[in-house]
């Protein structure tokens, strides 16, 4: 799993590329992603299946701000980023949230 980031010009958004990779998603048929950027709905936002067994998803989220999410495998099983900028625990579970931080260097 990785998280790659392009900033706008003016540094005020930041496009993050979530991508799980193979190894991650095992055998997967259908990833989401739920944060703070859908409202944590666990439908509203598919990665999309790569020819290499990799999913992403292209999310255009507002600068210097911190995004708590996780990823849902087949509906069923929950996941953290393995490569998150930090993780924190969830307010309503004993598991820790993935955390992005879209903060230009």
């Amino acid at each position: 799993m990785s998280l790659k980031k392009k900033f706008s010009k003016d540094k005020k958004k930041c496009t993050v590329t979530f991508i799980v990779q193979p190894e991650a998603a095992g055998n997967a048929k259908i990833i989401n992603i739920a944060g703070d950027f859908n409202s944590w709905s666990s439908t509203a936002t598919p990665l999309e299946k790569k020819k290499d067994g990799s999913f992403s998803v292209d999310i255009e989220l507002d600068a210097d701000r911190e995004y708590q999410f996780r990823y849902l495998l087949d509906g069923s099983k929950w996941e953290n980023d393995w490569n998150a900028d930090k993780y924190i625990p969830a307010p309503y579970s004993n598991a820790d949230n993935s955390v992005v931080v879209t903060k230009p260097l």
